[in-house]
């Protein structure tokens, strides 16, 4: 299976106020065979002004692919999953929601606002490892995304 070339770089946003789970999702994507670039922001205002390059995000790199967690400061996951689905020019950046809740009526919300697929949080190390780098191989590798 092609990958994508390297000065290709593959744009990941994820939406994550946990400093904790941001600095093992770096380690494993900089640990990984793929070019990836991943930018962090630490809740759902920052995550909207990134997507739409407002302020200091203005020149910003449209993401290929969001990482988003639901329970964030000051506007929480599911409020940016709506905003970015009824927004016809973010709509179709793939979503996936990677979040400690089980809950299933978090499950169902996230689907009913479109995300692309929803995951629980590893409490292991070496799983929630694992898990981002599948995640990376997924979305960048096997997928065929929408045009930027």
């Amino acid at each position: 299976m092609p990958l994508r070339p390297v000065s290709d770089a593959f744009d990941i946003l994820l939406v994550e106020d946990n400093p904790g789970d941001a600095r093992l999702a770096q380690e494993a994507l900089k640990e990984g065979r793929l070019s990836t670039r991943l930018r962090v922001v630490v809740d759902g205002v920052e995550a909207m002004a990134y997507l739409r390059r407002e302020g200091e995000f203005a020149t910003a790199p449209r993401p290929h692919l969001v990482l988003l967690d639901l329970n964030l400061p000051r506007k929480d996951g599911r409020q940016v999953l709506a905003e970015m689905k009824a927004d016809s020019d973010l709509r179709r950046i793939p979503v996936v929601v990677l979040t400690t809740s089980q809950a299933e009526q978090d499950i169902l919300r996230s689907y009913d606002l479109h995300a692309n697929c929803y995951i629980t949080k590893p409490v292991d190390l070496d799983h929630f490892i694992a898990v981002v780098r599948a995640i990376e191989e997924y979305w960048c590798a096997v997928a065929t995304l929408p045009p930027r």
